[in-house]
């Protein structure tokens, strides 16, 4: 199994991004699907999520309007479109993927394969 993320990059605040994260060796369409950020010193942070048929999406209040989880099962991919990004949202993303029960979608304990991280950086 490999989730690669990609699409990090150095923007200033106010600006946007937009991460993807392909699987391979797995039916990624049985998964629910998440993003998580960890600064360092820091516990990984949920910052979204999408279900396995992408009919539902999650956020943190810290991210909600200004995120945007999506999926395409054709492609193995899940992306997060991030718009008028804060310095605060600076850190490491990870891409991952759970089997768990719908009510731990937020807890990154309950996700079973993880991407390598793509780094954010929102200059102020």
């Amino acid at each position: 199994v490999q989730l690669q993320a990609s699409g990090g990059g150095v923007v200033q605040a106010g600006g946007s991004l937009r991460l993807s994260c392909v699987a391979s060796g797995l039916r990624f369409s049985t998964y629910n699907t998440g993003w998580f950020r960890q600064t360092p010193g820091k516990e990984r942070e949920f910052v979204a999520a999408i279900r396995r048929n992408a009919d539902n999406t999650y956020y943190p209040d810290s991210v909600k309007g200004r995120f945007t989880i999506s999926r395409d099962n054709a492609k193995n991919t899940v992306y997060l479109q991030m718009n008028n990004l804060k310095p605060e949202d600076a850190a490491n993303y990870y891409c991952a993927v759970s089997s768990g029960v719908l009510s731990s979608i937020r807890d990154f304990q309950m996700y079973k394969y993880w991407g390598q991280g793509t780094q954010v950086t929102v200059s102020s």
